[in-house]
């Protein structure tokens, strides 16, 4: 689908998917980022949905500036997928043991680990320089120097709300891992000291949201936030990392190490900045709720609880700023969600998963998503696929 493009403040709008489906509070927040002195482009993603802060599933082209309430307060969130040499006929027909596996190696919800994990102790864990990943903790906001022993223990947790990790199969049988995940609490304490910062200078005064104020290059308190913002979009990647080779020893142990051996893993964050540059410009990119589909990057686009995830190659499409979608995107709100869905709406939606059919979850129904389907044709010219998984396990916080 080619893009549409709607009238903006300073720049254009460029939406991947039909203006008139988005709400209204969504294109305010879109018009307001639009009008920034510092955006030289902005692109919308097919999962395009209000968010705290800024549109979730929106590229936020910036010279000079970075706001960061727009990239959030789960730096770094993002996926990681991993393939095994297993097939659907290796899975027993009750997948009830193996989840409980699943969830007694991985703590959710707020849940630590009462001892922080060892990298050396995971096999398949191929992540190095642990030492002087945190000796940078002590160089990270003043704010958070009491957090290191609950940021060490969090490693390798994964969270609530939207976070997920599930066991897989693609249309050909094969079995995979795919997780959720980010930053944790590190990110959230480190977002909201920057975000409280930023609000509080005096070029953001005038701002018509103050969600949207931002640090300006060459200031102290720029180079402050993204010093912290790296070292948690870092930390980021590695809970995903350290997550995954807690899940796949589950795996391995179940079913063998003879039998199941795992290709290298899909990696990819979908709230950060990253420093790129375009028709010779250096711009500071934040995808909120977006991942780069740089030509030939690897990506993942979940749906939810039970409606698939495709593993994706990016095409190179320069005026989305090389971006595509993060998943399917909310269409209602969690609160919505709760009032309008049963116990046995979420039953019904998620028949053939082995996953939490309870009330703390109805917030997270597939039916309080958008169709995946239509979000991956909506972006052709962005992303091509490679593989369509389908759940068989999925695990929240």
């Amino acid at each position: 689908m080619p893009y549409q493009t709607i009238e903006g403040g300073r720049v254009p709008i460029r939406m991947w998917t039909d203006p008139a489906t988005v709400e209204d509070q969504a294109l305010d927040q879109l018009r307001n980022v639009s009008a920034l002195p510092w955006v030289e482009g902005l692109a919308v993603m097919p999962d395009v949905h209000y968010g705290k802060g800024a549109t979730v599933g929106s590229v936020i082209a910036m010279r000079g500036a970075v706001s960061p309430a727009a990239v959030g307060v789960d730096i770094g969130c993002g996926m990681t997928a991993a393939k095994s040499s297993l097939t659907v006929e290796d899975m027993p027909d009750d997948l009830s043991g193996l989840r409980a596996g699943l969830e007694k190696a991985i703590p959710v919800g707020r849940g630590t680990h009462r001892e922080a994990v060892d990298p050396s102790a995971l096999p398949n864990l191929k992540e190095r320089g642990w030492y002087d990943f945190w000796a940078g903790f002590d160089g990270l906001h003043y704010g958070v120097q009491s957090r290191r022993g609950r940021a060490r223990t969090q490693m390798g947790t994964l969270g609530g709300g939207n976070h997920f990790l599930e066991l897989c199969a693609d249309d050909e049988g094969a079995i995979w891992l795919v997780l959720h995940s980010g930053s944790r609490n590190i990110g959230n304490e480190l977002a909201e000291r920057h975000i409280e910062a930023a609000r509080g200078l005096p070029h953001n005064r005038d701002l018509p949201d103050d969600d949207l104020a931002v640090f300006i290059a060459g200031t102290p308190k720029m180079d402050a936030y993204r010093h912290d913002l790296f070292w948690a979009q870092e930390y980021a990647r590695r809970n995903r990392a350290v997550m995954m080779a807690l899940a796949q020893n589950v795996v391995t142990r179940r079913f063998g190490g003879r039998r199941c051996r795992w290709e290298e893993p899909v990696s990819c964050h979908h709230n950060y900045v990253a420093e790129e540059e375009y028709d010779g410009v250096e711009l500071l990119v934040t995808r909120k709720g977006a991942i780069r589909a740089g030509a030939g990057d690897l990506g993942i686009i979940p749906g939810s609880m039970a409606t698939g995830t495709y593993i994706v190659r990016g095409l190179g499409n320069e005026t989305a700023y090389n971006s595509a979608s993060h998943g399917a995107g909310r269409k209602m709100s969690r609160n919505k969600a709760r009032k309008s869905f049963t116990v046995d709406d979420l039953v019904e939606q998620t028949r053939g998963v082995e996953c939490r059919k309870d009330g703390g979850v109805i917030d997270e129904i597939p039916g309080a998503y958008k169709d995946l389907e239509t979000v991956m044709e909506s972006q052709t010219d962005l992303v091509e696929v490679v593989a369509h998984l389908r759940q068989l396990i999925c695990v929240k916080g």
